[in-house]
């Protein structure tokens, strides 16, 4: 199997294997210079493997079930959080976390979508696919957030919209498209990071943002390579071949000026270590709104619009 198919389970295979061995010499506090052998020799091997992932591997572990979920940074990025409920139309929304939360003493409002940790979670959360009142809910608290001049936090985890029929009949397009224009005119500040999976319009209508962030192994889609390559290919086992042509990795699209920057993840992923990705999430964060507090409100607006009128230019 070339590297270009290799899926991420099979790369991280060898490091699975030590990681267990390292854990057994943990039990043995006598193999103390033999763990740190064994410690080095895992660095060497994430940093070898990791250090020439594929486009499609970087989509599975933007996907990794052990991956950090907005609650989990919120836990460790905000001294509070107090949550926010409902769209004050239809009813709450599990798959859209938000609420007043405060970073370093500072005020905010967070939002984010949440994919859930375990099978009740999960079914709750409906698998982190917000329905219209989930966006309803997060555009709500955006104006609240206008209102009393506080700066907007996004984080952007979904594979998309929730596409049944109910959703659908409750307005979700007219609900993604609502929150799009809306965050154009907000006058606040606004952050987003993609922390793991951005997918489609549900990611977009929480992107309209004055700088927009990744971490280093999310990725950003309007379709998901599985989807891409059943429309281009009529072949879904063609998915890594089409995460190569969507871009939809923190480089790519850093380069094609469709993010701001690239937040950087623990050796081996986020998931290798919750703490360290959430403070450096914490100090991207902190810096893209210190960058912007001494904007007014119609500098936000003009720098804003003109950010996402230059995408997609050529020459």
């Amino acid at each position: 199997m070339s590297n270009d198919t290799q899926d991420l389970a099979e790369l991280e295979k060898p490091i699975l294997e030590l990681e267990a061995q390292l854990r057994a010499l943990d039990m043995d506090p006598a193999k103390v210079k033999e763990r740190e052998k064994l410690a080095r020799k895992l660095e060497k091997l994430r940093s070898e493997v990791f250090a020439n992932i594929t486009d499609w591997q970087r989509t599975q572990l933007a996907r990794h079930p052990k991956r950090p979920y907005t609650l989990d940074y919120l836990e460790r990025i905000c001294e509070r959080f107090e949550e926010i409920h409902g769209d004050r139309h239809f009813g709450d929304d599990a798959a859209i976390v938000a609420g007043l939360g405060w970073i370093d003493g500072n005020p905010l409002m967070v939002i984010g979508q949440e994919k859930g940790r375990d099978t009740k979670q999960k079914i709750l959360r409906n698998f982190g696919m917000p329905k219209p009142e989930g966006y309803r809910k997060a555009l709500r608290l955006m104006k609240l957030a206008e209102k009393f001049k506080r700066p907007v936090l996004c984080l952007i985890d979904t594979m998309g919209a929730y596409p049944g029929i109910e959703a659908e009949e409750r307005g979700q397009a007219e609900a993604i498209a609502r929150n799009l224009l809306e965050m154009a005119k907000l006058r606040v500040p606004i952050v987003a990071v993609v922390i793991g999976e951005g997918g489609s319009g549900g990611a977009l209508a929480l992107g309209v943002a004055d700088r927009v962030l990744m971490l280093e192994y999310a990725v950003y889609s309007v379709i998901s390579p599985e989807g891409c390559a059943s429309i281009l290919w009529k072949d879904a086992s063609m998915a890594p071949k089409a995460a190569e042509a969507l871009k939809l990795t923190a480089p790519n699209l850093k380069a094609l000026g469709v993010i701001d920057g690239i937040v950087p993840e623990p050796l081996g992923g986020a998931h290798a270590n919750w703490d360290l990705a959430a403070q450096n999430l914490k100090d991207a964060v902190v810096n893209a709104f210190s960058e912007l507090a001494d904007l007014s409100a119609e500098e936000l607006l003009e720098s804003r619009y003109q950010k996402f009128a230059a995408m997609g230019s050529v020459g």
